[in-house]
């Protein structure tokens, strides 16, 4: 259920984005409107590794899009953030009907909405969603994260279930991803550790949960072996500290490690491996530039602080991300493939990213794919199918399935 809708968006996601930037940062606006095309019918792309590629879209039409989660039935669920939406894809075809349920979304503000959708590895009747949700601080309305969960019957949810509000107010707009681990925790990224927003200071401040990575069990509360329990020194359900804004998380099928893409604003976005209890540096350590072009920090690393492992510089504002283990394509297994909004802040450069490593795990090049599609590419998963999935963020957002040629 959408407690308050936002008003009709006339310009594109990438648009807004940046002219919301603007606006917070003083920088000119953008007068005019780049034109984003509808994807309609399958598209033959040249790449590297694999000459060829066969985009096909699977369903369009969707309102901007933000995650999406596979079941076992073969029905893909995808969150719209602004109309708070859950949609069902079911044997190729987008359901009319959204599914009724949904817990309360505000997104009365840019950005804020419902975000990730995940569902629990022993049971997927039991879905999980991170959203805005309104509350009320010092007698002003405000907007916090929060995680809902819920069992889906027969096309509706029932039994939904607020489990966890993140401590702080989100007046920066905090992402927050969902990722459940192999021992069934859920991974919950919490971002909205905005220096040009006043937010910076929340990825090192121990009383809130914004700017951190945290850790739940599956009903919201606190693992006794997360990092901070004992100590004390951040809240417990800290399970990683530092962060600006994570859109994406994802574990390596070989080694293990848990990655996690992160926003810088301009320049300095990066790929950390996460480990417990580190600190990853926010805002003290970046290769960032503030969107007025001075530096985030004084220095880019510092020796208390892990650094990052990959880099983007300008920053292509990475979202999803999986690595690829299917069979479709042997020559991309081991790759890592990232979703990218928008590219040096310039409208309709989003993008689908391939990074290639090489025996040691250390990178040694990457292909931009998608581009001429000109969309924001939110999400990318790899289905059970063994396929590559993308969900673009754009107003008549597109679930995308990457084929090989000949299929």
């Amino acid at each position: 259920m959408l407690l308050a809708r936002t008003r009709r968006i006339s310009v594109s996601g990438t648009l807004m984005a940046l002219a919301w930037g603007c606006l917070v940062t003083g920088l000119p606006a953008i007068a005019q409107e780049t034109a984003i095309p509808s994807i309609t019918e399958p598209l033959i792309l040249n790449t590297f590794e694999v000459e060829q590629i066969k985009v096909v879209p699977i369903v369009t039409g969707l309102a901007n899009p933000w995650g999406m989660a596979f079941r076992q039935n073969g029905d893909i669920l995808i969150t719209e953030r602004y109309t708070g939406r859950l949609r069902v894809v079911r044997d190729g075809k987008l359901l009319e009907k959204e599914i009724p349920g949904m817990p309360e979304v505000y997104s009365e503000v840019f950005r804020a909405g419902l975000m990730a959708v995940a569902v629990h590895p022993e049971d997927d009747q039991i879905v999980y969603f991170s959203y805005t949700k309104a509350i009320m601080h010092e007698g002003e309305p405000e907007q916090a994260v929060a995680l809902s969960r819920a069992r889906l019957v027969e096309d509706t949810l029932i039994d939904v279930e607020e489990i966890f509000v993140a401590k702080g107010v989100d007046s920066a707009i905090a992402a927050a991803a969902l990722l459940f681990t192999p021992d069934n925790k859920l991974l919950m990224s919490v971002g909205g550790a905005y220096v040009f927003a006043s937010t910076g200071e929340y990825a090192q401040d121990s009383d809130v949960h914004y700017g951190k990575l945290l850790r739940l069990n599956d009903d919201g509360t606190v693992p006794s072996d997360n990092p901070f329990v004992n100590s004390g020194e951040f809240l417990p359900e800290v399970y990683s500290v530092g962060h600006r804004n994570q859109l994406g998380l994802a574990f390596h099928p070989e080694t293990g490690e848990l990655w996690a893409s992160e926003n810088g604003p301009q320049g300095g976005d990066e790929a950390n491996i996460i480990q417990p209890g580190k600190n990853y540096g926010w805002p003290y350590a970046s290769y960032s530039r503030q969107y007025r072009g001075d530096w985030v920090s004084q220095t880019p690393w510092l020796e208390e602080y892990e650094s990052p492992t990959l880099l983007w510089w300008p920053s292509i504002a990475p979202a999803g991300m999986t690595f690829y283990s299917g069979e479709h394509f042997p020559k991309w297994q081991g790759n890592l493939f990232v979703g990218s909004l928008v590219e040096g802040r310039i409208p309709g450069t989003g993008h689908l990213e391939r990074i290639v490593f090489n025996s040691r795990g250390e990178e040694i090049r990457r292909e931009s794919l998608l581009t001429e599609l000109k969309h924001r590419v939110r999400d990318v998963q790899q289905g059970p199918d063994g396929f590559l999935y993308v969900l673009t963020d754009e107003e008549d957002g597109a679930l995308l399935r990457i084929e090989p040629v000949d299929r």
